[in-house]
């Protein structure tokens, strides 16, 4: 019996992901959906990056600091992480043997770096582009640099 190489297509940016897999007729399907609780939140909901204000001597002025990072940033980095430890995962299980993952350049970006080189290593294509709106049946089109149909028949 013929070994059929087992991809998964990761569609995400900073509030949404979905691993993809292929069906024996080669139609694309949702098999898991992973959604950020703190991602969809506003930054000034998801707390205060500030240090508070800054006081002059000499002056009884105070002036506030800039926060450093933005926290829905931050969220969404976070998110990028969980996308990449879930991937990490699914390697490690040796549930897929090729690898695409498509997401806005930051988060692309955020999950290349923190997956581990059994993941990466399955890597066949990245495509930095925000798919998560469209539809499994419309996702083919920019899938098939990397995504080709598959005769089950063993021929």
């Amino acid at each position: 019996m013929p070994h059929y190489l087992r991809i998964l297509i990761v569609v995400a940016d900073g509030e949404h992901a979905r691993f993809i897999r292929t069906k024996e007729d080669n139609a694309l399907y949702t098999e898991v959906a992973l959604n950020s609780s703190e991602a969809h939140k506003r930054s000034s909901d998801l707390g205060s990056d500030q240090p508070g204000a800054s006081f002059h001597s000499g002056s009884s002025a105070h002036h506030g600091i800039a926060p450093e990072h933005d926290l829905h940033d931050l969220a969404k980095e976070k998110f990028a992480r969980h996308v990449a430890h879930q991937i990490n995962g699914a390697a490690k299980a040796e549930t897929f043997d090729e690898l695409v993952i498509a997401a806005p350049a930051h988060t692309l970006q955020a999950i290349r770096a923190a997956l581990d080189s059994a993941a990466s290593g399955r890597i066949i294509g990245t495509l930095a582009k925000d798919l998560v709106k469209t539809p499994d049946h419309e996702l083919l089109p920019h899938l098939t640099e990397w995504v080709r149909p598959v005769d089950r028949s063993g021929h």
